[in-house]
């Protein structure tokens, strides 16, 4: 999640440069997509234009390179001798503080005067700490289910987040259902859904047919959990916030981050599993220095990670934030291949296809919005 939902970045200032913090441009054609009127954004200038895409790719960088490495990281954690599920589900937002250096780096003595009225403290507050422990909770369900699924197995199933996300724009973000974006989202579906009557998965290192099913379903309950984040997450820039800055992307998560680390934390010391720590440190099969760096690694992976997902949704929308995640889907079962030795049967290989596919799917309806968007903005200018 992160949300992370997590990440850091660049992407504030990959365009700014300057002294002045830079202003993300809503220009482009999924956010047109969410829009309520149901109206075609408004054409922004070629320079706008650019960077609008600019921040896109940096975003969409960020979000697939954490993922693949904080997904890895993870496993390998467990395959060495790891057992903390706390441990495992505090990692994903601990390195948060990071995220202070960009807040700093890319604050702007402009920005007040750029920005809209804000929001009450006491409403602002309260969304960060009911955001921060969905966070928390949506964790650790993906702490279980990495647990108990082979990486390929758990990554694929986590595509199923797309068809929630779905749901939630609609009913939330009014975000337009077209037959290109219900043909991606039934795609995912199936995808999963095939996941989960395949009665060949394996389990990851000896685990039982009951946790293994166990693992299914709270991951399959995280991904659901997580899109529902995304949904609300824009929800408040949009009705809450109303400001289009970068460090309102990363207030997001910096402050929700915190709480779900706090709320972890209270959770390793209340569930005794910190006890466990330090032996898990001596009996590390790669070591203690390679015990604590696959912590360290991990929770910065998880930053850069969550960087992207939640400037995705403020560039674009939750809905294509969600999409570009399954982008990692074929990488990660390939380096579970090459590291882990995991299962590829056919079952994960049709599902992995029918994920991509949908991928695909997504992304040229993107390109038809935005080609749409142009002619439209050209019309209205001709015609002025």
């Amino acid at each position: 999640m992160a949300g992370d939902d997590g990440n850091h970045n660049n992407t504030g200032g990959g365009g700014g440069g300057g002294q002045e913090e830079v202003q993300i441009q809503i220009a482009g054609p999924s956010k047109g997509a969410t829009s309520s009127t149901g109206e075609a954004p408004p054409h922004a200038s070629p320079v706008k234009h650019w960077h609008w895409w600019l921040m896109v790719i940096l975003n969409m960088f960020f979000l697939i390179a954490g993922q693949t490495a904080s997904t890895l990281l993870g496993r390998f954690y467990y395959n060495q001798g790891g057992n903390s599920k706390w441990m495992s589900t505090f990692i994903q937002t601990a390195g948060f503080p990071v995220l202070l250096i960009a807040r700093v780096l890319f604050r702007s003595r402009s920005e007040a005067a750029t920005s809209s009225p804000e929001a009450s403290t006491a409403k602002i507050t309260l969304i960060y700490i009911v955001l921060g422990l969905i966070i928390a909770a949506d964790d650790l369900m993906y702490s279980y289910g990495l647990l108990y699924l082979p990486v390929s197995t758990y990554s694929l199933i986590c595509a199923s987040q797309l068809a929630f996300n779905a749901v939630f724009s609609y009913v939330l973000n009014a975000q337009k259902f077209t037959p290109m974006i219900f043909n991606s989202v039934t795609l995912l579906t199936f995808s999963a859904a095939l996941l989960g009557v395949d009665e060949d998965s394996e389990g990851s290192g000896g685990v039982s047919q009951g946790n293994h099913v166990l693992g299914f379903v709270l991951t399959l309950g995280a991904s659901a959990t997580y899109s529902l984040i995304l949904s609300l997450m824009q929800v408040t820039f949009e009705k809450v916030i109303k400001r289009e800055t970068f460090s309102v992307v990363l207030n997001m998560q910096i402050y929700t981050a915190l709480v779900a680390t706090l709320a972890s934390l209270i959770g390793l010391f209340a569930s005794g599993e910190w006890k466990t720590l330090e032996g898990e440190m001596h009996t590390f099969s790669s070591g203690k220095v390679s015990y604590v760096m696959t912590l360290l690694w991990t929770a910065i992976s998880w930053q850069i990670a969550s960087v992207g997902v939640v400037g995705l949704i403020f560039v674009v929308s939750s809905l294509f934030s969600n999409v570009i995640s399954t982008l990692a889907l074929p990488i990660i079962p390939v380096f579970a291949v090459i590291f882990f030795h995991d299962k590829m049967d056919g079952i994960k290989i049709i599902a992995m296809l029918m994920a991509i596919w949908g991928f695909i799917s997504y992304g040229y309806q993107l390109y038809v919005d935005d080609k749409k968007s142009r002619k439209t903005s050209a019309s209205a200018e001709e015609s002025s």
